[in-house]
């Protein structure tokens, strides 16, 4: 199993950046395919992006693409989102998740591990 802490998030203002860090213990990190997630206001939640085991592989949210990039540190057990050029669309909390290796990536969220989120508002 593996325990899931988001942190970075806050208030920014539009055309600012942010890093989300989603710290992992327990299981080390290099087991797990993990994602982030970003859930607004009275809507779903949604997928953001996404990296395989080692790092080399990386699938995005067309609204994200360019923006936002998705990274990890195994040795550090530590995933990373950088969030550049905010959006007041943006705001929403975000959830990191991770999932078996062997399931691979894709957009979906069958994830078996969720952190409590941390929110991230970006003012017009």
């Amino acid at each position: 199993q593996v325990q899931l802490v988001e942190s970075g998030g806050g208030l920014v203002q539009a055309g600012g950046s942010l890093r989300l860090s989603c710290a992992a213990s327990g299981r080390t990190l290099s087991y797990y395919t993990m994602g982030w997630f970003g859930q607004a206001p009275a809507k779903e939640r949604e997928f953001v992006a996404t990296i395989n085991w080692s790092g080399g592989s990386t699938i995005y949210a067309d609204s994200v693409k360019g923006r936002f990039t998705i990274s990890r540190d195994n040795a550090k057990n530590t995933v990373y989102l950088q969030m550049n050029s905010l959006k007041p669309e943006d705001t929403a909390v975000y959830y990191c998740a991770a999932r078996d290796r062997l399931t691979g990536i894709s957009r979906d969220e069958l994830y078996s591990y969720w952190g409590q989120g941390t929110q991230v508002t970006v003012s017009s």
